[in-house]
């Protein structure tokens, strides 16, 4: 597999707010192909618009936002709070995977605030594990099995919290204050989210919002900006860090002041 990067989060700007600087960093210092991909195209998140209005002006955002920084977007077409493990979104993404071929997948944490990112993260692991495998779907003409099964990390949970509030710390950071200007860039593409996120989630200036918690990740280890990420290393998948070893990852044990 060549050096492609993929997210698999579950709504339009999910990538922006999680994990934007690493792949900006991926693309400007390692030339690596960057996929960002989300499940739905965001058809609930408006109180403006309808489903289809509001899904049309969500993928055109999601476009730019990744040719920003010379991404590609895919949409998946599920819809929003309705994200199942079920057949149709496991052949939806092992088309994916199949057609990018990624090194890296990068999905939501396990554990999260909604079923929407817990369940896409459900799919990450599974399609991971089953796209190299040659019988599963071979009678769908999704393309050949992938050659290995990819590495898999699991961006921040949003707050860092897991539905109870409880803390899910990082197993490693990205420092991304170099990049955290285009980040900020990324994410005010997505303009039709401020009142949605104002109504539904009382939370104004989303980009501030997007940046106090980048400086809250990179406190905790020692850099003005942040993003962590936890490595998947059940049985089967690759055991080394090659995000982390790529991009010079910060290790938890060298917090000195943790947050």
């Amino acid at each position: 597999m060549a050096n492609v990067l993929l997210t698999l989060l579950a709504h339009p700007d999910d990538a922006e707010f999680l994990c934007g600087g690493t792949l900006i960093r991926l693309i400007r210092d390692k030339k690596w192909q960057v996929h960002i991909a989300s499940m739905t195209a965001g058809d609930c998140g408006s109180a403006l618009h309808g489903p289809e209005e509001i899904s049309r002006i969500r993928r055109k955002e999601g476009a730019d936002a990744a040719a920003l920084i010379g991404a590609t977007y895919h949409c998946l077409e599920e819809h929003d709070l309705l994200v199942f493990y079920n057949e149709r979104a496991l052949e939806k993404v092992t088309k994916l995977l199949r057609e990018v071929r990624p090194s890296v997948v990068v999905t939501h944490s396990p554990s999260d605030y909604m079923p929407d990112h817990e369940m896409t993260s459900y799919l990450g692991r599974a399609t991971a594990f089953a796209a190299p495998a040659p019988n599963f779907l071979r009678d769908r003409g999704h393309g050949p099995p992938l050659d290995r099964i990819p590495h898999l990390y699991y961006a921040d949970a949003v707050e860092g919290k897991d539905p109870l509030g409880r803390e899910i710390s990082p197993g490693f950071y990205i420092d991304v204050s170099g990049v955290i200007e285009t980040k900020a860039q990324m994410l005010a593409c997505h303009t039709s989210q401020r009142d949605w996120l104002r109504k539904h989630h009382g939370m104004d200036h989303y980009v501030e919002s997007m940046r106090d918690w980048s400086a809250h990740q990179g406190r905790s280890c020692g850099v003005a900006y942040a993003e962590g990420f936890r490595q998947h290393l059940g049985h089967s998948y690759p055991q080394d860090n090659l995000l982390g070893n790529l991009l010079e990852s910060i290790s938890p044990r060298k917090v000195s002041n943790p947050q």
